[in-house]
């Protein structure tokens, strides 16, 4: 067993850390979030939950940083540097190329916007009748939430007929129903 071990060069060592790394890079971005929750507990240390992206700590932080790692230590190796100034080139390569990643993935983060939209942010808001409200019956109106229209079914709140294209205002929610009341 100590045959193979010594026929090992320092650049065969750090190419196959390379490989590695790179290997669990493609396989943790083919699979998503799998490699991220093993076991059921989350191992991207997020930094309490602050919601702001992934840490430095992430499996894919971490696969640049071994990948690159093992790929520096294999140029400075190929070009005639010893185990540990190859290491420290490595480890200075894993560093910034890890860094790298982890601002850009911040910044991509931090540019998601949510669509989700909560049904108590219709109440006090003005809509418009798309489907006439007749005498004690349902129709439905649209009201503007930010960039996205909200389509409800709605009553009106005094059992009154509102006609179609009419201003109202959303008074209160009823579990999928909207009440609403002439402006």
């Amino acid at each position: 067993m100590t045959e193979w071990l010594s026929q090992l060069s320092a650049f065969g060592v750090f190419l196959g850390i390379a490989s590695l790394g790179f290997l669990f890079l493609l396989l943790s971005l083919i699979f998503g979030e799998a490699f991220e929750h093993f076991g059921g507990a989350d191992h991207d240390f997020d930094h309490g939950g602050d919601g702001a992206g992934p840490s430095f700590f992430s499996v894919r932080v971490l696969s640049v940083f071994v990948t690159t790692f093992g790929g520096a230590g294999a140029i400075a190796v190929r070009y005639g540097m010893g185990t540990g100034p190859a290491s420290a080139v490595g480890f200075a390569g894993g560093i910034s190329f890890a860094a790298i990643i982890y601002f850009f993935a911040r910044a991509l983060y931090a540019q998601q916007a949510s669509s989700e939209v909560r049904v108590q942010d219709v109440v006090g808001q003005s809509a418009r009748v798309v489907v006439a409200i007749p005498a004690g019956g349902m129709g439905q109106v649209r009201c503007r939430l930010g960039e996205e229209l909200v389509d409800k079914i709605a009553r009106s709140k005094d059992g009154q007929a509102i006609p179609e294209n009419e201003t109202v205002r959303v008074d209160e929610i009823l579990g999928e129903t909207v009440v609403v009341s002439r402006q």
